[in-house]
């Protein structure tokens, strides 16, 4: 898990090695954390994304850490545990796990549903796919292309159909054959057309009365190449269906992985997964420790 993480942050943590002129070594075990460091250092968290707010707590915690020895330990620690949330919820999962995914358009969405289903069908698992995109007219056979590559059922429309409808019919398909997972695909959308956003608002509430409790999970998917720009996305689809979760791509594509810190530190979401590549095995669960060393390098 290491490995995948330091790989995929390797843009990342050069932009900040380039910020802070050699890194590792202004923050070598016995070296004092000066305040030309720390300010050095600030400066390189902000440049990686992780916000000016979250880089300031960072730098805080940091100069009065106990751990004085060693403070690139320190400093990982203290990256890792702006992931920790208060009332997370515990590991149970309903069976039919009804998974509603989100995002704008080009965030690698459907793929990313692809490699989802894949996992759990890996596992032994039942996975029924949603076209509820009827929006875009290849939409459907794209996902169908993909539900047939892993493994996965499918249940779609005719484009133009009633997204909601087509969400409604797959949950209840899964109740009655007993799937393991359904993960509908919904249109990308801007976060800032209201009518889309109203059909996703309506696909929720749709799912809701087919199963009731569901959708178990909503998953926003957001490009990490686009920096602080996705902090806007989150917002907004979280004030409109209420995120569970945030999985990020194209990690290993962009030199503002720090975004993860600042997503989570400004709305308390958690990470669910990461993608750093374009295999199914490069779509990982998000490991805090792991993104922190990662993005610190500090067992490079």
């Amino acid at each position: 898990m290491f490995n995948k993480f330091l790989s995929g942050l390797k843009k990342t943590r050069q932009a900040i090695s380039e910020s802070v002129s050699d890194f590792k070594s202004l923050l070598a075990r016995g070296k004092k954390l000066d305040a030309e460091t720390l300010e050095k250092l600030e400066e390189a968290l902000i440049l990686a994304d992780v916000g000016a707010g979250a880089a300031s707590e960072i730098i805080e915690q940091l100069q009065s850490s106990k751990n004085t020895d060693d403070p690139l330990k320190s400093l990982t620690e203290i990256i890792s545990r702006k992931f920790e949330y208060d009332g997370a919820g515990g590991n149970d999962i309903k069976t039919p796990h009804i998974i509603l995914v989100v995002g704008v358009n080009g965030s690698g969405k459907t793929t990313t549903i692809a490699k989802i289903a894949q996992k759990e069908i890996a596992s032994g698992r039942k996975v029924i796919m949603a076209a509820a995109d009827t929006f875009r007219a290849a939409a459907g056979e794209q996902l169908e292309f993909w539900a047939d590559r892993v493994g996965a059922e499918i249940v779609r429309q005719k484009s133009g159909a009633d997204p909601a409808a087509v969400a409604y019919d797959a949950v209840t398909a899964a109740v009655s054959r007993k799937i393991d997972y359904v993960i509908i695909d919904t249109a990308g959308r801007l976060q800032t057309k209201t009518n889309l956003m109203e059909e996703m608002k309506k696909i929720k509430r749709v799912v809701g009365k087919a199963l009731p409790g569901a959708p178990h999970e909503i998953l926003m998917v957001m490009d990490a190449t686009i920096g602080q720009n996705g902090l806007s996305q989150v917002k907004l689809f979280n004030e409109a269906v209420g995120l569970t979760g945030i999985v990020v791509t194209k990690l290993d594509g962009t030199a503002k992985g720090g975004i993860l810190v600042a997503a989570s530190d400004r709305y308390g979401i958690p990470i669910k997964y990461v993608g750093m590549g374009e295999k199914p095995e490069d779509l990982v669960e998000f490991d805090p420790m792991a993104f922190a060393e990662g993005l610190v390098g500090i067992n490079e």
